[in-house]
């Protein structure tokens, strides 16, 4: 099913034709590109490069920089120096260190939280640093590359508390067709917003669900509850090839280093933060519908049956004066 919702705000066409109070709406906010958090491939790598340093060491020490990183009172921070890391693991988008005593440190990153590995007792950057966890070969620092404080720390103990920061949705790795089936039917959203519902589906966000949509040739716009049988085996492959093959892909990046570029905005991409460039599979200039603080690109060709899409509020607002079509926007370039 490919779903046709308006057309695109491009800015492509002619925006000097455009009436001066809806010239705006054909801008790309400027800090888009640093509003979206590392996804499941991301943390994936995170998870297991930081297994590797910590598992079976003692946490020596947490120096907590920032007043707005620990959410927790109780159990105290302080209860879990000491202790030895027995396993770290993924819970949706976070990062859980798994310690003895059945207590558990839960990282949220966030949008620009990030980790890395120093040498032992390293200092935490005056401007960007959260937090350091001093282990006995070394220190692992939480930053934060924003003024808005969101990446969080939370002390829980027992698995019921831990369960409890979990948004219950569904690992696509590890399901098969009817339950993915039924993740993604359960409730009535375009595809955009089903696959990057953390009550749906775990670990997807706006990154990879553009790229998993642009394998399965689907609109992000379509209806979950319209999507036919073949178009729903189309999403649940593409979901599993694209996240496998990027996670593979960051693993052979690292090596047995520590990530330190992990980015939303990679050049392997096909449609995500491509805008105006070349779709890799049939040429055409990838679109792309701004909404709120994210945006979804696709290729109108190979997505939407060349229909460029809109929100509503533009739809609205232009009507007529929009383009519907690649067609139609090529006419409007050339003229």
């Amino acid at each position: 099913m490919q779903g046709s919702r308006g057309a695109s705000n491009n800015p492509s066409f002619s925006c000097s034709s455009a009436p001066p109070l809806l010239r705006a709406s054909f801008a790309m906010p400027s800090a888009y590109h640093n509003r979206e958090m590392p996804e499941l491939p991301d943390i994936v790598v995170y998870v297991e490069r930081v297994a590797a340093r910590v598992v079976r060491r003692v946490l020596q020490r947490v120096r907590v920089a920032s007043p707005f990183l620990l959410r927790t009172v109780t159990p105290s921070l302080a209860e879990a120096e000491g202790r030895t890391v027995r396993e770290v693991r993924r819970l949706g988008k976070r990062i859980v260190l798994c310690l003895e005593g059945d207590l558990f440190l839960v990282i949220h990153l966030m949008i620009a939280g990030r980790l890395h590995w120093r040498v032992c007792g390293a200092q935490v950057p005056k401007k960007l640093g959260l937090a350091a966890f001093d282990f006995p070969e070394g220190t692992l620092l939480l930053t934060e590359a924003s003024p808005k404080k969101r990446a969080s720390l939370h002390v829980v103990r027992g698995d019921a508390d831990l369960a409890a920061l979990g948004r219950g949705g569904l690992e696509v790795l590890d399901a098969d067709l009817a339950s993915f089936r039924a993740a993604l039917t359960r409730e009535n959203h375009t595809l955009k917003r089903a696959l990057t519902d953390p009550s749906l589906f775990s670990g997807i966000g706006n990154a990879y669900s553009d790229e998993i949509l642009h394998r399965a040739r689907l609109s992000p716009l379509a209806l979950s509850q319209r999507v036919a049988e073949d178009e729903v085996q189309r999403l649940y492959c593409a979901a599993r090839e694209t996240l496998s093959e990027w996670l593979e892909r960051l693993r052979r990046e690292a090596g047995d280093g520590f990530p330190e570029k992990v980015t939303a905005f990679r050049s392997g991409m096909s449609v995500h933060g491509r805008y105006g460039q070349a779709c890799p599979d049939c040429g055409a200039p990838v679109q792309r519908i701004v909404y709120a603080e994210n945006e979804a690109n696709y290729c109108a060709r190979c997505q939407t049956g060349g229909r460029l899409l809109a929100d509503r509020a533009l739809s609205r607002l232009l009507k007529g004066d929009w383009p519907r079509t690649l067609e139609e926007l090529e006419d409007r370039r050339g003229r």
